[in-house]
């Protein structure tokens, strides 16, 4: 992407006013587009950062192949708010409820950062309803979560002693990739900000970053894992790097590993038409497995 492009780079983040909330436990309704058409179904897991709508940009090549699912997780964006902050557990009973309403029997999972550890709790609760899981900058760790938690707290610090724009400044050169700052520069910065400013609130924020550092951090739970898994890795992911990334993908019975070359934490932001080919590639793999 270059700086004019990210200049003119405003993600789409409107809500769609016709679409039904779909109920998935008492008192929770989630907000959920569906996007394409087929037999199979990939559904994007948010990480608190963002919301349904940011995912259609990264999902135009899926689309035309697959029926893509994107939601809110409840208490954020336009899915029901609740007094009790919603516990992994939660997250992933609302996840099968939505899957139950929308008459989905089973799904491929991409999750991102935090949302890679409600992808593995998913898998582990329900395997029957997880296909394959796709997960994208992983906070799910080799040698566990004690590092990942770490930046997770500095972060939270920064939010609620200067508030969001100060975040999104300490959070972006950590999560985006050197090439991606170097290359956009200022108009890339300035163009992404709009829209992590659109997406959450600091409440939002404050209350994920803050369950990000709850459940299990241990590497075993990953080895009982017998969903098909694939670890989207960016060479430039300040948190994983390729040797742990490998070793990560190993603890899984049926993981691989993918490197996205000079990608950071978030890939498909720096590569959009690479991430989906990776996707597609490990989906017809596995298909064809099947």
């Amino acid at each position: 992407m270059s700086a004019d492009e990210a200049q003119d780079n405003h993600h789409d983040l409107s809500y769609r006013e016709d679409i039904p909330r779909v109920r998935t436990r008492e008192g929770v309704e989630l907000y959920a587009e569906t996007n394409g058409e087929g037999d199979i179904t990939v559904t994007t897991l948010n990480n608190f950062f963002f919301s349904a709508p940011f995912w259609r940009e990264y999902t135009e090549e899926l689309v035309k192949h697959y029926r893509v699912l994107s939601y809110d997780l409840c208490n954020h964006g336009q899915s029901s708010r609740v007094e009790q902050e919603p516990t992994w557990e939660e997250h992933a009973e609302d996840l099968i409820g939505l899957l139950d309403g929308l008459g989905i029997e089973s799904t491929y999972l991409i999750g991102t950062s935090a949302s890679t550890q409600l992808a593995r709790d998913v898998a582990l609760a329900h395997p029957d309803r997880v296909r394959g899981m796709v997960l994208a900058g992983p906070v799910v760790g080799p040698q566990g979560m004690r590092r990942h938690r770490g930046l997770q707290r500095a972060w939270l610090r920064t939010l609620n002693s200067y508030g969001m724009p100060e975040l999104y400044s300490h959070m972006y050169p950590e999560v985006i990739s050197t090439d991606m700052n170097e290359e956009t520069g200022t108009p890339g910065f300035l163009g992404l900000r709009e829209s992590f400013l659109a997406m959450s609130t600091a409440e939002e924020l404050n209350n994920g970053l803050t369950l990000a550092q709850q459940g299990d951090p241990s590497p075993e739970l990953l080895t009982r894992i017998q969903t098909p898994t694939l670890i989207a890795l960016g060479d430039d992911d300040i948190l994983l790097g390729p040797t742990a990334g490998q070793e990560l993908a190993e603890l899984f019975p049926k993981g691989r590993l993918a490197l996205m070359p000079k990608a950071g934490h978030v890939p498909f932001l720096d590569d959009p038409e690479g991430f989906q080919e990776i996707v597609r590639k490990f989906v017809d793999e596995v298909e064809s497995d099947v």
